[in-house]
């Protein structure tokens, strides 16, 4: 079931969290995104096998898929864009991803299947025409991939922020909106210690991220921050957040006890 973050003057954002079922609590919970204009249409991280057969039927309840103008990929993780190759053969849509990640995702499709299909976003990013409308390819690098993109809605102004944000929750909780900053931190902070590279990118992100006009961050896995006063909370916490390389020590890197292998 999509949930509708906009829908005005021909302009829709859909979002869809709960495509892997409960049971299947091995398996991260993810974020997917439409984004249709003016009869065009553009999937943000359509993520792995397993969402791929319901996020099509899902989405074929508000556009064909077949007619995707693009699928935007953040960055290269198979619970980003393992389906890829499935796409391609279901839409004639391009695909946008870092030109960092470009020829590592030939390796989910079959060969031959992207050739003239990949779209190289450059490190600066760049806008993206979809309709009527000017969506832009947001840097992020190293928050956490080396190539890394966010995508924001000018019309909207929605910022998806990939897994900037992210907390490991249920798909349940992942469809809400988050009314207690302080209390989600603690959702939030052991996956930003570990998966954010160090405090230096989430500064100088911080830093361009206060440039953009922002109503609402929506990430990858978890609930969202509606409203400027909570995106500006959310800013805030990621320009001082210390993790990654920040919190290494020399207890990270010993070697471990020689033991018998097992069996």
């Amino acid at each position: 079931m999509a949930i509708t973050l906009y829908d005005a003057g021909g302009h829709t954002c859909l979002l869809f969290s709960d495509l892997v079922e409960e049971e299947h609590g091995e398996v991260v919970q993810t974020n997917q995104f439409l984004i249709v204009d003016a009869g065009h249409g553009a999937l943000i991280d359509p993520g792995g096998h397993m969402t791929y057969g319901e996020l099509y039927l899902a989405i074929s309840r508000y556009f064909p898929p077949k007619q995707l103008d693009y699928v935007l990929a953040s960055h290269a993780d198979p619970d980003i864009v393992a389906s890829v190759g499935r796409w391609l053969t279901a839409s004639d849509s391009r695909i946008l991803i870092s030109r960092v990640w470009a020829r590592f995702l030939p390796h989910f499709c079959q060969a031959g299947k992207t050739e003239g299909r990949i779209v190289t976003i450059p490190d600066a990013g760049m806008p993206i025409a979809l309709g009527n409308c000017t969506l832009l390819a947001v840097p992020a690098h190293f928050l956490h991939s080396e190539g890394n993109f966010q995508f924001y809605d000018p019309i909207s102004k929605i910022l998806f922020s990939g897994d900037l944000g992210a907390a490991m929750t249920s798909a349940r909780e992942a469809g809400a909106v988050v009314s207690d900053f302080a209390a989600h931190t603690h959702a939030m902070l052991p996956f930003h210690r570990r998966y954010m590279s160090g405090n230096r990118a989430c500064r100088l992100w911080a830093n361009m991220a206060r440039g953009l006009d922002i109503e609402w961050i929506v990430p990858q896995h978890g609930p969202s921050f509606r409203g400027k006063a909570m995106v500006a909370q959310f800013i805030d916490w990621v320009s001082t957040l210390e993790c990654g390389l920040d919190l290494l020590s020399q207890d990270n890197y010993r070697l471990p006890p020689v033991t018998t292998a097992p069996a």
